[in-house]
């Protein structure tokens, strides 16, 4: 077996349980009769039992399928088709189905589209925010190739977070994200902390980064006025993938939230299964 194909034996603390309770069948079943996606199934998310069970689920619009190819992710990539027309109609009915009153909306990467799906996100958080205005809107977004009119027009919709994600150290960030920028990510979210509007991030650990990458790239993100930031353990979706080179401990994730707390960042969720909306409700309280 090479060493790209080496898939390391997971610890106890990574070992859930499946998605297959009441509650998980009832979002399920939403999802599924009005035709939405969830990054939590496309991309595999350890901690869909949990949140599911708990009412909660990061809607994926504009399609499943991703213009890019990013070495750690579990989502579909190829040629998309023409975003939904009734996508934005179909989400808010879901929303108020399940009674949501945290909602985060994400995407796959559109480098097909002219505004890279900027436009669907605007739709959706007005559209939403008309609807259902107690309801707290998040939302993830991808670079937009770096177009300032695109970030514009979703920072114009006023959601209550923006999250565009790091995902990963420097070091690494271009072997994994080939069709990514590192500095790219960082202004975009220096532009979302001008704005006065909440700016969060989140990255994972276990690529082969060393921790000093780790505490660099915390950093960076402070440096930028980033407000919220997640870390977790990344976790090999198939052999097709990056291998993961290390499992950082329970221990070490508490380490890394206290030196976040340290760097200035107002809320932090950190440990081995932590993704981007893992407990994103929590920080409202803060």
């Amino acid at each position: 077996m090479s060493e790209r194909a080496r898939i390391l034996r997971k610890p106890p603390w990574l070992k859930v349980r499946p998605p297959y309770d009441d509650a998980c069948r009832r979002i399920r079943s939403t999802l599924s009769g009005l035709q939405l996606h969830t990054v939590c199934q496309e991309a595999a998310c350890p901690n869909m039992a949990e949140c599911f069970t708990c009412g909660t689920a990061a809607f994926l619009i504009l399609g499943n399928i991703c213009t890019r190819n990013c070495l750690y992710c579990n989502v579909a990539h190829g040629r998309p088709q023409a975003p939904d027309e009734r996508e934005t109609e179909h989400l808010i009915a879901a929303v108020n189905r399940l009674g949501l009153s945290y909602v985060v909306i994400t995407s796959v990467t559109r480098d097909d589209l002219q505004d890279g799906g900027a436009g669907a996100f605007a739709d959706a958080i007005s559209r939403l925010r008309g609807e259902i205005p107690e309801c707290k809107i998040e939302v993830l977004i991808p670079d937009f190739q770096g177009d300032p009119d695109a970030l514009a027009r979703v920072i114009d919709a006023a959601p209550d977070v923006i999250n565009h994600n790091l995902e990963a150290a420097e070091a690494l960030f271009g072997k994994l994200r080939p069709q990514g920028n590192y500095r790219l990510s960082l202004e975009i979210l220096s532009r979302i902390a001008a704005a006065g509007l909440v700016s969060k991030s989140g990255f994972m650990v276990g690529f082969g980064e060393q921790k000093k990458d780790v505490l660099r790239l915390m950093d960076d993100l402070a440096a930028v006025s980033c407000a919220r930031l997640t870390i977790g353990q990344y976790q090999q979706p198939t052999r097709e993938h990056w291998p993961v080179a290390r499992y950082y401990t329970p221990d070490e994730f508490e380490e890394f939230r206290e030196i976040a707390y340290s760097k200035g960042f107002e809320h932090v969720e950190s440990g081995p299964l932590v993704r981007s909306s893992y407990h994103a409700v929590r920080a409202v309280s803060r």
